[in-house]
């Protein structure tokens, strides 16, 4: 190109483009051809003609790749990004020593702007992802329960069976913790599916509910899958330290007195014996850790957890812990007895899955409603 000048290398862009009658033209990459220019105007003349011939006189949409090397900031040679419609600016960030995809929209010329970062994977191609909004079910139906693998339980959804190499070990406790971006509806998204997919069984289901959530929040929920209040009253039991509030009106709610753990340790236990006995079924317990920590301080949650799994263990039963943000040492040790964990987060809005354990990768997380009920679909990040 240094020998026969920028001129000759428009011209034959420009014949090329007029001969075929393109529509869109794909300069990549630019910052290499722009590295064969004599001089830095020349890089200004190649825009400016792609933009003024190429794009409004042929109607060719045109697309200039560039590269900008790690630790540098500017574009190209910093001329191209003020005379271009669109800006889009390719990166990659880390999230808990994971890759992530971030797309930044610099600028698109006459548009607004809502969101300017959105992350994208390049699974089944490039696809970027809107921020995370909750989707309407049109059509409600009552949730297909999942059949179990041999030695494990189902959580209800397909891609997080996946994952899991068919769903969670029997016996096991899985660890869910969340960053403090995350709300409770994001995060039932994946809890939900696997209780209703017991309790629709005609498994029994102990439910220790996070700070925060009223029992009637996972009812409420539970109907949103095609529970009645028929299997909700039979199949679930709620457990609730004793408070000052005025106690709630549900058949199925046990009161603990909060004061010793070890009596109300086995209080639960009782309570979970006398439903596996009545289903003739393992049961599922879901366990909202900061309650345990708020009720019988963190000094004793560990011990707590390392019981309750151990009990679980005895009994080919299954037990989700849910840990809110904050407490990063306890966390690492509830981590250590957990035999799976996964971190739910955000960035840019979207909402991420991290499998920390066993394995390391990271899901991009949507609400799926086509069933007729909400699933979560899990994207790899790629």
């Amino acid at each position: 190109m240094k020998d026969t000048g920028v001129s000759a290398a428009l011209d034959l862009i420009l014949r090329e483009v007029k001969n075929i009658k393109a529509k869109r033209l794909v300069v990549d990459s630019f910052t290499a051809m722009a590295q064969a220019f004599k001089e830095p105007i020349d890089v200004r003349v190649v825009v400016h003609t792609v933009l003024n011939r190429i794009v409004r006189q042929m109607g060719c949409t045109s697309i200039i790749i560039e590269e900008v090397p790690f630790g540098e900031s500017k574009i190209g040679l910093g001329v191209e990004e003020f005379v271009a419609d669109s800006v889009l600016l390719l990166s990659t960030c880390e999230v808990d020593v994971l890759p992530l995809r971030e797309l930044k929209l610099v600028k698109i010329r006459g548009t607004r702007l809502p969101q300017r970062k959105l992350i994208y994977t390049l699974e089944g191609g490039f696809r970027a992802f809107p921020p995370f909004k909750p989707k309407t079910v049109m059509e409600p139906k009552r949730f297909h329960p999942i059949p179990d693998p041999p030695e494990k339980y189902s959580t209800g959804s397909s891609d997080l069976d996946e994952i899991l190499g068919g769903g969670v070990s029997k016996g096991s406790l899985m660890l869910l913790t969340l960053d403090e971006k995350v709300t409770t509806l994001q995060y039932h998204l994946l809890i939900d599916p696997m209780a209703t997919n017991f309790v629709l069984q005609g498994r029994g289901l102990i439910d220790i509910p996070s700070c925060g959530v009223d029992p009637f929040m996972f009812r409420k929920y539970f109907y949103t899958y095609g529970g009645t209040e028929k299997d909700f009253n039979r199949y679930v039991r709620i457990i609730e330290a004793r408070s000052m509030s005025e106690p709630k009106p549900l058949p199925n709610l046990i009161t603990l007195d909060g004061k010793d753990w070890r009596e109300d340790l086995e209080k639960v236990f009782k309570t979970g014996n006398q439903l596996r006995m009545e289903t003739g079924h393992s049961i599922l317990s879901i366990v909202g850790v900061d309650n345990i920590i708020t009720t019988y301080g963190e000094e004793h949650c560990e011990e707590i957890l390392n019981l309750t799994a151990t009990g679980a263990r005895r009994v080919d039963a299954a037990v989700v812990a849910i840990f809110r943000g904050g407490r990063k040492e306890l966390s690492k040790i509830i981590s250590s007895i957990a035999d799976v964990h996964f971190h739910l987060t955000k960035e840019n809005g979207c909402l991420l899955l991290n499998h920390i354990k066993p394995g390391h990768a990271l899901y991009i997380v949507e609400m799926d409603v086509l069933k007729g009920y909400p699933t979560p679909k899990l994207t790899p990040m790629v």
